[in-house]
């Protein structure tokens, strides 16, 4: 006789239409606000579509590619990816502002 083992691999319960559907209506709504801030002065403009961009990739990011339901030195990963190019820009930029 053979000995079956039940395999019970842990994962989290993925999220359904409804989260994905009010995300998407929020991506909507963000994009809209881009539109309206770059219609504002151009400094304006560059400081709110530097602020709003992160926030509409890091939901898509988030629930769109499943980095949420993912394991947590996978994020820590991520995070320190995205800390070292943020450092790299403001380096980038600190040098463009003292030319």
């Amino acid at each position: 006789m053979t000995e079956h083992t039940e395999h019970t691999a842990e994962h989290a319960e993925h999220a359904g239409y409804g989260t994905f559907i009010k995300i998407w209506v929020i991506l909507v709504v963000l994009t809209g606000c881009l539109v309206g801030v770059s219609h504002l002065g151009q400094t304006a403009a560059v400081w709110g579509l530097l602020t709003l961009t992160p926030l509409k990739a890091g939901l898509v990011f988030y629930y769109f590619m499943h980095l949420k339901y993912e394991g947590p030195l996978f994020k820590v990963v991520v995070l320190v990816t995205l800390g070292t190019l943020l450092i790299f820009f403001a380096l980038l930029f600190s040098d463009v502002a003292f030319r």
